[in-house]
């Protein structure tokens, strides 16, 4: 399997104040193509600082984070944020959508950064849409839409560019139980797709989707184990 993600001994240290924060203590993983795998952990163990770094929102202390084959651990934040365009889709609990734009319009977002000419834009954008099953919403506005179909418009964002990961925080956190699992499985059929998946989440059942989970504790990997009760189809 090749590697999509080499992590080796990152740390990453924060300064608050006089005191400095230890969020992650050389911390080593390695996630292969075609990988579904949860980050776990409780509130201060690391898991949103490891998602930062993983998206190339951060840079760490020392350590090293190839990605693709890219050394991206030293970048400057213009090159840093080419590669966040390019290799990775993001998906929030938030969903972070702009609310004066139509849902065809945030998802073309992405398009205009990579330059992708205005002609082939808003094609690309509505196959996105018709993918995630919102073909007939791309003229509504976030406030028209509910919160899973935010979320599938968050989802046709982070796939519209075509990267090889997504990277989805906590992407049920805002949803009720059954729109979460509309979610997580539209999330399956992606990584059936192709892409490599990684969840970042506290919370069990969602994590029961993926095929690996790895657990943080106090900014270290604790467990790392493959999800025996994971199948897919």
């Amino acid at each position: 399997m090749d590697k999509v993600i080499e992590i080796k001994d990152i740390v990453k240290n924060y300064q608050v104040g006089s005191v400095i924060v230890r969020a992650l203590r050389s911390v080593s993983i390695n996630i292969g193509s075609n990988e579904y795998v949860a980050i776990m952990g409780p509130s201060g163990s690391g898991k949103s600082t490891l998602m930062n770094l993983l998206g190339a929102l951060d840079t760490p202390t020392s350590g090293s984070y190839i990605l693709n084959g890219t050394d991206v651990s030293k970048m400057e934040d213009d090159f840093l944020a080419e590669i966040r365009n390019k290799e990775i889709g993001f998906v929030f609990q938030t969903f972070n959508l702009l609310p004066r734009y139509t849902a065809l319009e945030n998802v073309t977002l992405p398009l205009i950064y990579a330059g992708v000419p205005k002609a082939d834009r808003e094609k690309v954008a509505m196959e996105t849409l018709e993918q995630v099953g919102l073909g007939d919403r791309m003229t509504h506005k976030p406030n028209e839409l509910s919160g899973g179909q935010r979320q599938r418009v968050a989802i046709a964002r982070a796939l519209v560019n075509k990267p090889s990961i997504i990277l989805a925080d906590e992407p049920t956190g805002n949803l009720d139980s059954k729109t979460s699992l509309d979610i997580m499985g539209l999330l399956d059929e992606i990584h059936k797709k192709g892409n490599t998946v990684i969840v970042v989440t506290h919370e069990e059942d969602i994590a029961k989707h993926a095929a690996r989970i790895i657990r943080l504790f106090d900014g270290e990997v604790a467990q790392d184990f493959v999800n025996e009760k994971y199948v897919k189809a």
